[in-house]
């Protein structure tokens, strides 16, 4: 069976990009949303990020679905529909769907068309009878795009790979409100969580000496020069990573070696950088148990389950709507 991808991001996007460099560009301290990394480059920088030895998130939530798969699915409600936001090449989910009996839909939504097509295309082939029906689209904007479920059989709604530690509690929250939105009687809600540890573990993680994760922050810049037409001259910034003990987040940003002037031309926007002045182009929170409850609890979910790796480096978590 053919795979269905509806496609969400249009002129409206590129709206949104433009929206989002003019707001972030103008303000006393700029800042760039992190879902501007991922177009096809960005894409392809992360998994090789997700491949590198200092980068423990991916491999250990990998380790704890290949060990818990089935656990997982079976406090789930033995879902038969899986509803992954951001997807990315779908290596995750098929861990999932092997656990579960049988898995007769699976929903990916990601802004990366590439991601979307060649996932489905690839699961469609591996698993005989399943149904994937493609949304892609930024899952902060179009969730109202995601099909109904498919069935009587539970549903289960995943936001893997720490991502929802790139937003910040507010936005994280209301995030969180709008997945219990979605969820019917039975269904589950699971999400990946990059837990509090040993602050050089962490900033190791998104500082790799190779400068994979600095061609990656970098990216960013080229995104906006190629769609607004800015003249931003990625190699005259470094890649900064810091662990915020305080917040206890991860912070990304990028630092103007000496002063310089950008013209985004789309916008009409002349933007001045000091030397050493930084954009910050990414948060990554790090959770407790009771920052993830207490998250929860505020979007209406109860948090039933936590599984963790065997190093406690990363969680994931179930809940279900109350």
């Amino acid at each position: 069976m053919n795979p269905v991808v509806d496609v969400h991001l249009d002129a409206a996007a590129e709206r949104r990009l433009a929206d989002d460099v003019r707001d972030g560009l103008t303000r006393p301290f700029k800042e760039i949303p992190p879902k501007h990394f991922y177009d096809s480059r960005g894409s392809e920088l992360f998994e090789r990020i997700c491949e590198l030895p200092e980068y423990y998130p991916t491999r250990a939530e990998r380790s704890i679905l290949a060990a818990r798969a089935g656990e997982i699915v079976a406090a789930a409600g033995g879902p038969g529909e899986l509803v992954e936001l951001g997807s990315g090449s779908a290596l995750k989910a098929r861990m999932l769907l092997d656990a579960m009996d049988p898995a007769r839909r699976y929903v990916p939504v990601d802004v990366s068309e590439r991601m979307v097509r060649e996932a489905a295309a690839e699961l469609v082939a591996d698993y005989p009878g399943l149904v994937v029906h493609g949304v892609v689209g930024d899952f902060e904007r179009h969730l109202h795009e995601v099909p109904a479920p498919g069935g009587a059989a539970p549903r289960l709604v995943a936001l893997l790979g720490g991502t929802i530690g790139n937003f910040p509690p507010a936005g994280r929250r209301r995030l969180l409100r709008e997945v219990r939105a979605m969820l019917r009687p039975g269904d589950r809600f699971l999400v990946g969580t990059d837990l509090v540890k040993d602050p050089a573990t962490i900033e190791a993680a998104y500082d790799d000496p190779g400068g994979v994760t600095a061609a990656f922050n970098r990216n960013v810049l080229h995104v906006i020069n190629r769609e607004l037409g800015a003249d931003f001259d990625p190699d005259a910034f470094d890649h900064v990573a810091f662990y915020d003990r305080e917040q206890e987040w991860v912070e990304m940003r990028l630092r103007a070696r000496e002063r310089c002037s950008v013209w985004v031309r789309d916008l009409d926007l002349r933007v001045e950088f000091a030397a050493g002045e930084e954009l910050r182009t990414e948060i990554s929170a790090k959770f407790t148990p009771a920052r993830i409850r207490a998250d929860c609890a505020a979007a209406g979910m109860e948090l039933e389950r936590t599984w963790t790796d065997a190093e406690t480096l990363f969680g994931l978590s179930l809940a279900r709507a109350v």
